[in-house]
């Protein structure tokens, strides 16, 4: 009996060494690639360095001048405007184009793959050709509408467009994650609801988008995530101007690490835009947590 709890037992242990070691490179790589660049922006925050001579520890100054600094403050304004402008339009757009590509059809596959091009493309190469597109003289929309327009020279007009442009590229990524999840739905539901009369705009509202939550979280959150770290497009089409009316976080962070030479601002910078991602994405999912246990419920409702 014992030597059989004994053999048991080593047979565990065996097991248990196997999962470890097969699950050590990703150990591995999470610590190099997450873990350690993490541990290294908070053992910045705390430090002065010019990025040539001696690095001395500072303690809080760092955070004391970043959180009083209002160039900073008026960077998370401009963030958070450019997120309220991008995140809805691209969710709702998204959502129109994948209920006409999960149509089954001739063209569907390569309308999917059309959508996502700009996506696909680089943000660098993306925002040289709509400056181009936006250019005052000689640009494709001034010439549409037969006189100059000042779109990314004015501190009014500069961040719509830059977020017209997001938009533009991303709204086909979302289109093709609601697409993926309209094609997901049991198709004895819809028929089940188009028997009780629930057909166009009723189908959408009572069963199509309750069972869409957890991909409309999903898309909500990493589109949030994506317009806070945006940068290439910003810097490629305004590099922040004009007048800082599209400095977003990403730009400030970007000019006080490598312009200015103050990587420890640019880590406190980096470490309050993760903690304010962070409590975004909690509160999003507390939100649809609590709608989809009572979607059963609003299910049929119709």
């Amino acid at each position: 009996m014992n030597r059989t709890v004994r053999g048991q037992a080593t047979a565990r242990g065996t097991t248990s060494a196997t999962s470890y070691l097969l699950l050590l490179p990703s150990f591995l790589g999470i610590g190099c690639f997450l873990l350690a660049p993490v541990a290294v922006v908070l053992w910045l925050s705390v430090h002065s360095w010019n990025l040539l001579g001696p690095i001395e520890f500072t303690g809080l100054a760092n955070w004391r001048s970043v959180l009083s600094d209002r160039q900073f403050g008026h960077s998370l304004l401009v963030t958070l405007a450019l997120t309220a402008l991008v995140v809805p339009a691209q969710t709702v757009l998204g959502f129109a184009i994948a209920a006409l590509l999960a149509r089954r059809g001739r063209g569907g596959a390569v309308l999917r793959v059309v959508y996502a091009l700009p996506w696909m493309c680089a943000p660098v190469a993306v925002g040289v050709v709509w400056q181009w597109i936006f250019a005052p003289s000689g640009g494709a929309i001034s010439a549409l509408l037969g006189r100059p327009v000042e779109w990314l020279s004015s501190p009014t007009l500069a961040l719509p467009c830059v977020a017209a442009v997001i938009v533009w590229m991303n709204v086909g990524y979302v289109a093709l994650f609601f697409v993926a999840g309209i094609r997901a739905i049991p198709r004895e539901i819809l028929d089940a609801g188009a028997l009780d009369g629930a057909t166009g705009w009723r189908r959408t509202r009572w069963l199509i988008l309750p069972l869409l939550r957890p991909t409309t979280f999903f898309v909500l959150v990493t589109g949030v995530l994506t317009v806070f770290q945006t940068f290439d497009a910003v810097y490629a089409l305004t590099k922040g101007g004009p007048g800082h009316a599209t400095d977003v976080v990403a730009m400030r962070l970007y000019s006080e690490a490598f312009e200015a030479a103050h990587p420890g601002r640019a880590a406190v910078m980096a470490v309050v835009m993760f903690a304010i991602m962070f409590a975004i994405t909690l509160a999003q999912h507390r939100y649809f947590r609590n709608r989809t246990k009572r979607g059963e419920a609003e299910r049929y409702e119709y």
